[in-house]
């Protein structure tokens, strides 16, 4: 174990040295080094300014962010003696959230070493320390059950093919030995925790649930979309990037005459829209060009612009959510929420729980390329099998609500 340590150690070590490396030339890297700097004195002087005691929420980036902040909103309305203290690793959590008004204290993580983790926890003194999906830091972990401070993991979720299930892995399960209480998304990380003897397991399902039933159920109109779908059938693209659009442009090309297509991309850029209009060959408009009088002309809405998404896909009676093609599937949970069949790729999304059991019950496809999107298509224009495919979804979003309710359960215990 003390190798194990060692070579902990020195990977977190070279770590920080190379992120400093590339904070010359990277503008990640340099949030991600810049952030750090003078953090414990700041961090100091904000603890005596906004007097604890703190409940320590820790997310890798904005992803697990959305995962916790129902959580947080829940402890700030029930619990308003305590501050929250809501800590990053990623710049990309941070430099968004950074003013989010439910913390108290925003701040990154500095790098998990032995005295960074001690002096952390005793500045912070957190009395509950809650740590998003994927994150298990050797140091931080022990200091604080070194330390009497409760931790849980929520909305985690593993697979047997990570360290913590290897015959090899001592070093890696220890970590997960200081938790207090695992509330996990399925039943195969019930199996496996409880296979390395951690008993102290719930399945409560997925935060982000919560989160995205929430933004959709509240979120406004967009009267736009809602012209342009009228009395027809609409098929919402989302995230989508050019791998996904190879695919998609022929299909679109040749259904463009009985449905509707509204096209978010995932990044706004100019030549990706250009490229994305010239091979529509004059179907399509952009929303920044839209003219009511005429918007009825067009057989495609493209998106240009961001912020959309979630309340677009409303206006839909099929999805095709990107990113699977490439590095990996977007959410598909805002599309789910509104009790619709989705596509996506097939080559990327095994790791996300919600598209497996999606395909599994039927209401998700996964595609290889256009000719399995054109014929898993054409299942759905059978009506029982398209009414079946909305009721999955439907249903499945419904079955996984809550989980914030039971984390919280949980937390009103202890505190």
């Amino acid at each position: 174990m003390s190798l194990m340590i060692l070579l902990y150690n020195l990977f977190i070590l070279s770590f920080g040295f190379l992120s400093k490396v590339a904070a010359l030339f990277n503008p990640k890297a340099k949030a991600f080094t810049q952030g750090r700097k003078n953090l414990f004195k700041t961090l100091a002087q904000s603890v005596r300014q906004n007097k604890g005691p703190f409940i320590w929420i820790h997310c890798a980036s904005l992803g697990e962010f959305e995962q916790g902040r129902p959580i947080i909103e829940k402890l700030k309305t029930e619990f308003p003696q305590y501050k929250i203290l809501l800590t990053f690793f990623s710049p990309s959590g941070y430099e968004v959230q950074k003013n989010y008004e439910k913390a108290d204290l925003i701040f990154y993580l500095p790098l998990d070493s032995p005295s960074n983790a001690w002096r952390f926890i005793s500045i912070t003194k957190p009395v509950l320390a809650i740590f998003v999906k994927y994150e298990f830091w050797y140091h931080y972990c022990h200091e604080l059950k070194n330390q009497s401070v409760p931790i849980l993991s929520v909305s985690s979720i593993f697979r047997e093919e990570q360290l913590f299930f290897k015959s090899y892995g001592g070093f890696f399960r220890s970590i997960l030995y200081t938790f207090n209480h695992f509330f996990v998304q399925n039943d195969e990380s019930i199996r496996l925790l409880r296979s390395i003897d951690i008993k102290l397991c719930s399945r409560v399902g997925d935060t982000r649930f919560d989160r995205v039933y929430e933004i959709v159920t509240q979120g406004k109109d967009i009267p736009v979309a809602q012209s342009f779908k009228g009395s027809e059938k609409v098929f919402v693209i989302g995230s989508c990037w050019p791998e996904d659009m190879d695919v998609l442009i022929p299909f679109i090309n040749e259904n463009a005459h009985e449905l509707k297509f509204i096209i978010a991309p995932h990044e706004i850029k100019e030549d990706f829209i250009s490229e994305i209009e010239g091979a529509l060959q004059g179907i399509c408009v952009r929303y920044s060009k839209v003219n009511e009088a005429t918007l009825q002309n067009f057989r495609v809405l493209i998106i240009d612009n961001i912020g959309m998404l979630s309340r677009l896909y409303r206006y839909g009676d099929f999805a095709f959510v990107g990113g699977a093609f490439g590095k990996g599937l977007h959410n598909i949970l805002e599309a789910a929420c509104y009790g619709v069949p989705i596509f996506f790729g097939n080559r990327n999304y095994q790791k996300y729980e919600e598209a497996n059991q999606l395909i599994k019950y039927g209401g998700a496809f996964e595609v290889s390329d256009y000719p399995d999107l054109k014929a898993k298509f054409e299942l759905l224009k059978v009506p029982h099998n398209f009414q079946l495919a909305c009721e999955v979804t439907k249903q499945y979003i419904k079955d996984n609500l809550g989980a914030a309710d039971r984390i919280m359960d949980y937390c009103r215990r202890m505190l």
